[in-house]
């Protein structure tokens, strides 16, 4: 008697990975080109029938991988590959802890200021928009599915309510080496995240957030740098470890 297989059940996309697929092939085929503007927030959650929050996150993502860069007031707008200022950095045969270590040094000058901006600038949607990464974010780590994509939509929620759109575009250009640990980015350098580190990390935006949400500049200016300065010591670490092991 032969033996039936039976294939795993197969993970049902979520929706924003559904939305990200459809606008990437649409990108693909040159229906929308470099520089042209994708559809409205609100022309998108009519078109694939989902919610804002989903589109948003959607768009976070696609903007993490350098294809798209929203622009406060005016859109989103798809980028042309080779127009990232960062695009030719650290390509394939680098190190990629020397990579991360690189990237958090450029974000150590950007971000600190960013959130003391983002302090005393921001508005009550902006400060909403923090808050709903943050809590994104909690979300995944509970279901024990990637951070990766809410982390950088987190820190990117923060350049938005800088109120100055060069933060963003610094963040959106650097794209996916952003969050180094992310598993689903072709930057990371973990295999595995573990639940700890990730719950650390989570505590760590919640002070920033706080400080953030007071309007407590100096607060937040050092809740970004105690949080980037533990990322930077622990890719560090294991840079040491890696040449020991070399």
């Amino acid at each position: 008697m032969s033996l039936i297989e039976i294939a795993p059940p197969v993970r049902k996309p979520k929706l924003a990975e559904m939305v990200v697929e459809a606008l990437r092939k649409r990108i693909a085929a040159g229906e929308f080109g470099p520089g042209e503007k994708l559809p409205t927030e609100s022309q998108m959650t009519t078109h694939f029938g989902v919610s804002r929050t989903v589109v948003r996150e959607a768009i976070a993502a696609l903007a993490a991988d350098g294809m798209v860069q929203p622009r406060q007031g005016a859109g989103v707008f798809v980028m042309a590959q080779a127009s990232s200022a960062f695009s030719s950095i650290a390509g394939e045969r680098s190190n990629k802890i020397s990579v991360a270590l690189n990237v958090l040094e450029v974000r150590m000058g950007i971000e600190i200021e960013s959130a003391g901006l983002a302090a005393q600038r921001h508005s009550t949607s902006q400060v909403a928009a923090i808050l709903e990464a943050w809590n994104e974010f909690g979300r995944l780590l509970s279901q024990g599915t990637p951070t990766g994509k809410t982390d950088f939509m987190f820190h990117r929620a923060i350049a938005a309510a800088t109120n100055n759109p060069f933060y963003l575009e610094v963040l959106d250009a650097l794209g996916s080496r952003t969050i180094p640990c992310d598993v689903a980015s072709p930057w990371g350098t973990e295999s595995v995240l573990t639940y700890e580190y990730q719950v650390g990390l989570h505590d760590e935006h919640r002070r920033i957030l706080n400080a953030i949400s007071a309007r407590d500049a100096d607060g937040a200016r050092e809740a970004m740098r105690e949080h980037l300065s533990r990322s930077q010591g622990r890719y560090r670490s294991r840079l040491a470890e890696q040449s020991q092991k070399n």
